[in-house]
């Protein structure tokens, strides 16, 4: 809409006054197929609804073939994070520093604590890659408990459908669970240490940091677990989508070559 209202402004002010009225149609044209440019490239950006599983697919497969889908999408993703930068080498899931501390983080780098902000950064990200293979039987013991009635919905559902059910699912769980696996990883790679380095260095700087003081492992497990969920959906998009990704004979029958 602006590259349209500055072609209108261009043309008032330079076109001569006998063909200015030609000039302002063929820009309303313009206009018009500017926006139904957009308008179609927007309905294409739509998420995909899933179509009826094809024909000759029973319950059973159907049912056997999400949960193969599910079960292959959460294995995926899981070796991916927790591989080394699996969460430090990706921006969409890489753990930051918490609060306030996370919105100074360019502060800090800008006046002289770059080495403290990555050494932090490093052992927050370390930890979650070492504790998020926890995750993976929480996430197959829901998907084997799913029932028809919830297979079928999920199938029908948006590109992300399971996902968003796991996670409702699983979440509260899962935190419990991994929170002290993160405990003992964080001690390891010396996020607690790291912290301090950080903090102390830093506070003559920002004074606000000054008796802040977060949970740590709170921090780094829901943070790794929003990770874990945000390749799940990406797996799961992938599977619907994508015939390649559909990597066995019970996928291809249920979601189609």
């Amino acid at each position: 809409m602006k590259r349209f209202a500055k072609l209108m402004l261009i043309g008032a002010m330079t076109l001569p006054a006998m063909a200015q009225a030609q000039e302002w149609g063929r820009l309303l044209d313009r206009g018009q197929e500017v926006l139904e440019q957009r308008r179609g490239s927007a309905a294409t950006e739509a998420p995909a609804t899933a179509a009826p599983p094809p024909a000759g697919v029973s319950d059973r497969q159907l049912s056997l073939g999400l949960k193969e889908a599910l079960a292959v999408g959460t294995e995926r993703a899981v070796a991916t994070l927790a591989q080394p930068n699996g969460f430090l080498g990706d921006s969409r899931v890489k753990i930051e520093p918490p609060g306030m501390l996370g919105s100074a983080v360019g502060t800090l780098r800008r006046v002289g604590f770059q080495s403290q902000v990555d050494a932090f950064e490093l052992s927050m990200n370390r930890a979650a890659e070492q504790a998020i293979g926890q995750a993976t039987p929480v996430v197959l013991n829901a998907i084997e408990s799913m029932t028809l009635e919830d297979v079928q919905r999920i199938y029908q559902g948006g590109d992300t459908a399971a996902t968003e059910y796991f996670k409702g699912q699983t979440f509260t769980e899962l935190q419990q669970l991994l929170r002290p696996h993160i405990e003992r990883s964080m001690q390891q790679t010396g996020t607690t240490a790291a912290w301090q380095a950080l903090t102390d260095a830093a506070t003559a700087s920002l004074p606000m940091l000054a008796g802040y003081t977060p949970d740590l492992a709170d921090h780094v497990t829901e943070s790794a677990l929003d990770g874990l969920f945000l390749l799940l959906a990406e797996e799961e998009r992938k599977i619907r989508r994508d015939p390649l990704a559909r990597s066995t004979e019970l996928l291809q029958q249920v979601f189609g070559l």
